[in-house]
């Protein structure tokens, strides 16, 4: 079913007066901005349908999320790892799930394992990728990464100077609360968790 509302999705075309290209074309990129994480690039693109437009777009190599489980005490109820930290940009402590950026010529899946052990200290024997997004598409250009990790053991964390980070593990179901009460803001915690309960509940892990 998914697979033929993107081939309908794919194949509709928007109303025009008249014939225009349907393939974006990059006529100039302009750095704005040079960072440690990012870059601010400032583009002008023909889009598709013909239109000329500039727009901002922030460069960012990439970043993997990992939604690591325990089944061990209750496979019906699994407990799951969280951190939670200050986020200056959102001005409050978030919870959310051990994430960081993709290193340059890093494997996500290799950068997974990575942030992992450095922000929490937990280690997973299995792995498999839950999903790919983006992010924010309207002005970021980063690929985010979920990975579900399991058979997870502890170990001693190592994470950045600047990580403050509290780590905590709650039930799936306590998780799922927090979500409904309006207590976890993170979005990317809130995909890893809605689809990890989602493929649960229909049988797919």
């Amino acid at each position: 079913m998914a697979a033929q509302i993107i081939k309908r999705l794919s194949a509709s075309k928007p109303v025009t007066k008249k014939k225009r290209s349907t393939k974006p074309r990059l006529i100039s990129s302009k750095l704005a901005y040079k960072g440690k994480v990012f870059s601010v690039f400032s583009d002008k693109v023909e889009e598709p349908g013909g239109n000329i437009n500039v727009r901002d777009v922030i460069r960012h190599n990439g970043s993997v999320v990992i939604l690591a489980v325990d089944e061990s005490k209750d496979p019906t109820d699994p407990e799951i790892v969280f951190e939670r930290q200050y986020r200056h940009a959102a001005g409050q402590f978030l919870i959310e799930l051990p994430a960081g950026r993709v290193e340059p010529g890093e494997a996500p899946l290799a950068a997974a394992k990575r942030e992992l052990t450095e922000e929490t200290g937990y280690r997973a024997k299995r792995w498999a990728l839950l999903t790919k997004y983006f992010a924010s598409p309207g002005f970021l250009g980063e690929w985010m990464q979920i990975y579900l990790a399991r058979d997870i053991r502890e170990g001693a964390a190592t994470p950045e100077p600047d990580e403050n980070i509290v780590v905590f593990r709650l039930p799936l179901s306590e998780a799922l609360a927090l979500i409904a009460a309006n207590k976890i803001h993170d979005g990317k915690t809130l995909i890893g968790l809605m689809l990890y309960d989602t493929i649960r509940r229909t049988g797919q892990c």
